[in-house]
């Protein structure tokens, strides 16, 4: 492998697609089996977690337990074993290709690869997925009928590699089959999943791979008020299907006092998210007839896209199988996706949290209906369990508080801190005094951004080493209003 190619990989870390291990052990083959169960990929034998070369030793006796590991598989897998130079150290390519005949096995059971995670899974849950995704995969179905490059959107292009915080060190093609999206032999083939993304006319190859979103007045699909279709790329769809959402859903408010008014979505906009990503990311594209909906009903909002559950009913919220692991993988390394296979679980999380009511139709549509309130409530900007003295101060007795969002100690700290001035992720941290970061301080921020109380100061690259957040101007008067400045302890 080309030093160029190589240092691009470095750049864009473990994926779907792409698995370090920093040296050589028999568990290698869960990784093996993972990729061979799912859509093929690479292991690189000698980069360590840190995305650091830290090099090992191709010998005769390795490449031969390699090929053994693979040979052992049910049914085998035919892996191709390459080795590369890097500042003086070698590296080891175990290439694995998509199994034809899934699911593959081997002694620690059977697993499948979501995002940069090998799980494991039963062997009916494999079955049942290549069952119902087909051997060939969507994603990965070469285009020979599209016009590359000249029907290729170089600008859509440049702008994901922006936001993903990657600078290309390859041809362009290099990094389009890094990422799943092509296969460069005597010339570049992009695939189904390339043209999601660039395709400068999606709808002329791609026709079912557009959102709709409708506004109806009443609560059937008689009388429409406003119609969007969003025909870009997976991403920018889902950002412009989340905007429609904001724009038809009613806000509640956080009144303290006579200050200001903070807003508050009806339905929780982090369950929004994820309901939309969801269906982006899941959709059977196969499926030509139907589209990705987003539906606005006076009593519901409905999120459905074609496509059945992969798996059991009953693992609802605890399991999670990637239709799409390319559309999957991108998502995940824009910072979307906080966690792999917790998507449905925040929904439920949410939903309950704010006492809103969710039903799931699981049908040939994967729909998600959330239940809109009857009517809006005022909100107090209150925590139970503060530490900080409140200032005294006259509570304006013309608001009346009917109900308290439930904001822990941590979160008020954290929009305390950010009402100074802007702080990055490692300020804040060392403000509340961890030395280490907990996962109740991602699940915090999560939260108060999804609430619209914090916002980034690099919005468009959620994932840069110089994203900082600051508290809106608007809570700012209330924070300031209501709690003492936060001292360093």
């Amino acid at each position: 492998m080309e030093r160029d190619r190589l240092e691009q990989i470095l750049q864009e870390g473990e994926g779907a697609l792409i698995e370090f291990k920093k040296s050589f052990s028999p568990s290698i083959v869960k990784e093996i089996v993972a990729f061979a169960n799912t859509a093929g990929g690479t292991i690189f034998v000698g980069i360590d977690d840190s995305n650091k070369v830290v090099g090992t030793q191709l010998n005769n006796e390795m490449k031969s337990r390699i090929q053994d590991i693979a040979n052992n598989c049910k049914p085998r897998i035919p892996i191709k074993i390459e080795s590369g130079n890097y500042d003086g150290k070698e590296v080891i390519l175990i290439k694995v290709p998509e199994s034809r005949d899934k699911p593959v096995q081997c002694s620690e059971g059977f697993f499948y690869r979501e995002g940069a995670n090998s799980q494991k899974m039963q062997r009916e849950e494999i079955f049942q997925y290549a069952q119902k995704t087909g051997r060939i995969r969507f994603e990965s179905q070469h285009r020979s009928d599209f016009k590359y490059p000249a029907d290729f959107d170089e600008k859509k292009f440049d702008d994901l590699m922006r936001k993903m915080g990657l600078t290309l060190t390859v041809s362009r093609e290099g990094m389009l089959e890094t990422l799943g999206m092509g296969e460069k032999n005597a010339h570049f083939l992009i695939n189904n999943a390339g043209i999601l993304f660039f395709g400068k006319k999606r709808q002329t190859y791609l026709r079912q791979a557009y959102v709709t979103c409708v506004l109806y007045k009443g609560i059937d699909r008689y009388k429409i008020l406003d119609r969007k279709d969003f025909r870009e790329e997976p991403v920018t769809d889902y950002e412009n299907s989340f905007i429609f959402l904001q724009q038809h859903l009613n806000l509640e408010y956080v009144i303290k006092g006579g200050g200001p008014r903070l807003e508050i979505p009806e339905i929780p906009y982090e369950a929004l998210r994820e309901a939309l990503m969801n269906a982006i990311i899941h959709r059977d594209y196969f499926e030509e007839g139907a589209r990705v909906m987003v539906e606005i009903f006076d009593n519901r909002v409905e999120i459905s896209n074609p496509g059945e559950l992969l798996f059991d009913k009953e693992d609802l919220g605890r399991r999670s199988v990637a239709r799409n692991p390319v559309i999957f993988d991108i998502f995940h390394r824009l910072g979307l996706i906080e966690k792999v296979g917790s998507g449905i679980g925040r929904i439920l999380n949410q939903t309950r949290e704010r006492g809103v009511e969710i039903e799931f139709d699981l049908n040939r549509f994967f729909t998600i209906i959330f239940k809109r309130p009857v009517r809006s409530k005022e909100y107090s900007l209150e925590n139970d369990e503060t530490k900080r003295k409140k200032k005294k101060a006259k509570t304006d007795e013309s608001h009346t508080i009917e109900e308290q969002i439930n904001l822990s100690d941590n979160e008020i700290k954290i929009l305390t801190i950010c009402a100074e001035r802007p702080h990055s992720s490692n300020e804040i941290l060392e403000k509340l005094g961890y030395k280490e970061r907990p996962g109740s301080y991602k699940k915090s921020l999560k939260k108060l951004l999804d609430l619209n109380i914090l916002v980034r100061t690099l919005p468009n690259k959620p994932r840069s080493p110089n994203q900082k957040y600051k508290t809106k101007d608007e809570i700012v008067k209330i924070i300031k209003n209501t709690y003492e400045p936060l001292t360093d302890e």
